[in-house]
């Protein structure tokens, strides 16, 4: 092989951005012949960017150590931050501080005045964002200007960024999405390294989840997909970004696309293992699980969300309340409310609260729940949270029999629902819209609402809202009419979760009888699953939910 002709090719593929080329070029001619420091650093990168991240790391210490025996200090250091960055993400702090700590004391032993000083501040500031967030913008000043005054566009942008996230952490969240919205415009016009492009990506992403900024995610995740699609061979979203990106997906109504994504972020983030974000990971396919009514998959990833110290509320919760386990459902969502004590982390609790202790027929406390939820949606004043105040206003309007402003509240969460292109949600209030409706007379109207649902239901495979749609909306038998009162009970305790060998034990049966009993009350009131029988129970009050 002709290393010099394969090393100078393998350079044209890293400037024509062709990763893969670059990566595999420069690996064969690393292979003949170690690799000059400088040559290294582009190895890494192509190696990060198609995704062998454990060949990166090595490729970046061997630089890190290359720079140092050639007394080169301020590139050794760039090294060690990139060493140190990953380590960190995977909440490695001990490793990935270690570098950190390295890299300041060979700036110190050295006595130069670098940009590097700057990067070794910014993750400083972001341990500080929601920590101190006045301290985090004073460090992210420092790093602005150290970017400045050496034309270093990549630390510039990660210094915006961070003074973004502290401002939106310390309150001033529209001057704080301003500078995200900056920092994402020199994103998607590829004025930035694509290491630091991915960087301020997912942490945009994560700013926009934390402020129910549904519509901002969506913008700069479709922006930022077609910046990636002229890179074909880029893998551009890693471990946690997968995450929001599959959140985002999931709220758009592209559910294949958001479990895959999901999918991935396990695969990603379990080698090695990244727990705290492993744990987003799994909480996000339990919640995809959840939706579509895959309850054993769903349970079993809230609990390996758990174990990587995520918490699994509110999700788990609104999982026992669709198996039925209402009472499980309802000591969870409490005691979840009572230890959130911050706005944003009450503002997601609150609004599986509402339907939660409803269906215990709490109605005095879903008030309460909703009323808190409203005045949070008015001083964020954030379209997703507004759309949700809206429905849990008018779920609660709907218990107190107070069908006409119920219409309006639903009418409006449908509006911008629909607004943010989020048709599970719409389709959930549009479900309780017709039944206000139809409590005033409309029955017209609510058929329609009713099947524009069930459409989104059924293209979604939301099979526990379908479920519970079949059972309102469908002409049948009423509050148990044609069931004997041995198939009332069996029904009652299907609707409380038990198993058939359960059931059995309780009514002294055989589980053979049981499942005779089951088939009966199916054919009976033409339902298709023990979630719909759940459902049917619960909506004709044929289970005591005090149980």
């Amino acid at each position: 092989m002709d290393v010099t002709a394969e090393l100078e090719r393998a350079r044209d593929a890293f400037a024509r951005q062709e990763w893969s080329h670059a990566y595999t070029g420069f690996a064969d001619a690393d292979d003949e012949q170690p690799l000059e420091p400088d040559d290294l650093v582009r190895l890494a990168t192509a190696a990060y960017l198609v995704g062998r991240d454990a060949e990166c790391a090595a490729a970046t210490e061997r630089a890190h150590q290359a720079y140092l025996s050639t007394g080169r200090t301020a590139p050794a250091v760039r090294c060690a931050f990139w060493l140190a960055v990953p380590l960190l993400l995977r909440g490695e702090t001990a490793r990935g501080g270690g570098w950190l700590a390295r890299a300041r004391r060979l700036l110190d032993d050295a006595g130069i005045d670098c940009v590097e000083r700057g990067y070794l501040l910014f993750p400083e500031g972001m341990r500080l964002v929601h920590k101190d967030p006045a301290a985090a913008r004073a460090a992210f000043d420092e790093v602005a200007a150290t970017g400045e005054r050496f034309a270093d566009p990549d630390l510039v942008a990660l210094a915006r960024h961070g003074r973004g996230r502290a401002l939106i952490a310390g309150g001033d969240t529209s001057a704080g999405v301003a500078l995200l919205d900056e920092t994402m415009v020199a994103v998607v016009s590829g004025e930035l390294s694509p290491l630091v492009t991915g960087m301020v990506y997912c942490s945009t992403i994560e700013a926009c989840q934390e402020t129910f900024d549904l519509r901002r995610a969506q913008e700069w995740t479709a922006a930022l997909s077609d910046w990636c699609a002229a890179q074909p061979d880029l893998v551009p979203y890693r471990g946690q970004c997968l995450v929001h990106r599959s959140q985002v997906l999931q709220t758009r109504g592209a559910w294949p696309d958001a479990v895959e994504e999901a999918r991935r972020a396990c695969e990603r983030l379990s080698e090695p293992p990244n727990r705290p974000a492993l744990g987003m990971a799994f909480y996000q396919q339990a919640e995809l699980d959840r939706v579509r009514g895959a309850f054993a998959g769903a349970e079993e990833g809230y609990r390996r969300a758990g174990e990587c110290g995520h918490r699994t509320q509110p999700g788990l919760a609104q999982l026992w309340l669709a198996q039925g386990r209402v009472d499980e459902a309802v000591a969870a969502i409490r005691g979840t409310a009572d230890e959130r004590r911050d706005r944003l982390g009450r503002a997601r609790v609150l609004t599986a609260y509402v339907e939660i202790v409803l269906a215990a027929g709490d109605v005095p406390g879903a008030r309460t729940a909703a009323e808190e939820l409203s005045r949070i949606a008015d001083d964020m004043d954030a379209p997703l949270l507004r759309a949700a105040s809206a429905h849990a206003r008018g779920e609660v309007l709907l218990a107190e029999d107070d069908a006409a402003a119920a219409v309006d509240a639903l009418l409006d969460a449908c509006r911008v629902w629909g607004e943010l292109e989020a048709p599970y949600d719409r389709a959930r209030s549009l479900v309780l819209l017709a039944l206000a409706r139809q409590r005033l007379g409309d029955t017209g109207t609510a058929r329609l609402e009713w099947d524009v649902a069930r459409q989104v239901f059924r293209t979604l495979g939301a099979a526990p809202d379908l479920a519970r749609l079949d059972a309102l909306a469908d002409d049948r038998p009423r509050a148990g009419a044609g069931l004997s009162p041995r198939e009332l009970e069996v029904l009652r305790l299907v609707a409380t979760g038990r198993t058939n060998h359960a059931i059995a034990e309780e009514l002294v049966l055989s589980e053979k009888t049981v499942a005779r009993h089951l088939s009966n009350i199916f054919a009976k009131l033409d339902l298709s699953s023990r979630s719909a029988a759940t459902a049917y129970a619960y909506e004709h009050d044929l289970v005591d939910r005090g149980r």
